[in-house]
């Protein structure tokens, strides 16, 4: 007896100190929240750094990670537009966490020159967290959805929560008064997809893309021509590649625009050379990238 009561004593804090198994969608959402779980958390990624979250195809081990988590932390706005199909064929039964549940979506302004095969985002923009302040919703129904599976961790979650908030807004006023320094007339991006529609928003940016929402639709030779001639126009500056986009399409478009290289943005992607390894990074970098080139 006194053995079992013994072995009883040394397995109580190991399980105590378990961790809960959370899968996330992609390397943006993953990193929020381990932002908030802490060491409380064991974060998988489904779609990994400078991996293409629109073009995801679950494989069989994919299905095996979600079948065995928890919680399943997603964007929402239909970004993972191969969600509902995964989450069935996992059979998953823990909870579900938006991220974005909260957050006052964007209208799609599309002209109708993309093709796209099944990828449709529907009316909405689901690339939310380009503005900080919707990352600050994002950090609470994370905070909140974690609290519902640990329940003794919630007031940990909270504090983390707070505390990651306060970074987003510190970065958000520091953008907000670089780009505001920009002339309005300079404020003029040509990117590969229109995956920045929340920032361009919350600091009066004007963005070009050939592509569509989705990195599946496929800019048309008319619509190349149409935004040459707008890029000429309306004299933009720089063109941007992003890093999980292929840039032939881009290169020559510049190219032919007659519109200098500006770097490289995150668009729906963390990077794995360690320039954009975290959220707060990753819009560090794209704010920093962009005022070199409007400048």
């Amino acid at each position: 007896m006194r053995k079992l009561f013994v072995a009883a004593l040394l397995l109580t804090p190991a399980l105590a100190m378990a961790k809960v198994p959370v899968v996330a969608s992609f390397s943006i959402v993953a990193d929020i929240t381990r932002e908030i779980g802490g060491d409380k958390v064991e974060v998988l990624s489904l779609v990994g750094a400078d991996q293409d979250a629109h073009v995801f195809q679950p494989s069989p081990a994919d299905v095996r990670k979600l079948a065995s988590a928890k919680v399943f932390v997603v964007s929402g706005l239909g970004f993972e537009g191969w969600m509902p199909r995964m989450t069935r064929a996992a059979g998953f039964k823990g909870l579900t966490v938006v991220a974005a549940a909260r957050v006052k979506p964007l209208a799609v302004q599309e002209e109708g020159h993309h093709e796209n095969d099944g990828h449709d985002h529907g009316s909405v923009d689901p690339h939310a967290w380009h503005n900080p302040q919707n990352v600050m919703l994002y950090a609470d129904a994370i905070a909140a959805g974690l609290a519902k599976a640990d329940p003794a961790s919630a007031d940990e979650f909270r504090q983390r929560a707070a505390a990651y908030k306060g970074k987003l807004k510190e970065l958000d006023a520091w953008a907000a008064q670089q780009f505001a320094s920009v002339p309005a007339a300079r404020r003029k991006v040509l990117t590969s997809h229109e995956a920045f529609g929340y920032l361009a928003a919350r600091y009066q940016i004007r963005f070009l893309a050939p592509q569509g929402i989705s990195t599946e639709a496929e800019a048309s030779a008319k619509a190349v021509a149409r935004l040459i001639q707008q890029v000429k126009k309306e004299q933009v500056k720089a063109v941007f590649f992003e890093n999980m986009a292929d840039k032939r399409l881009l290169q020559q478009l510049g190219k032919e625009a007659g519109v200098n290289p500006g770097g490289k943005l995150y668009a729906d992607a963390l990077s794995s050379d360690g320039k954009a390894g975290s959220y707060l990074q990753l819009f560090r970098s794209n704010v920093t990238s962009l005022l070199g080139a409007m400048r």
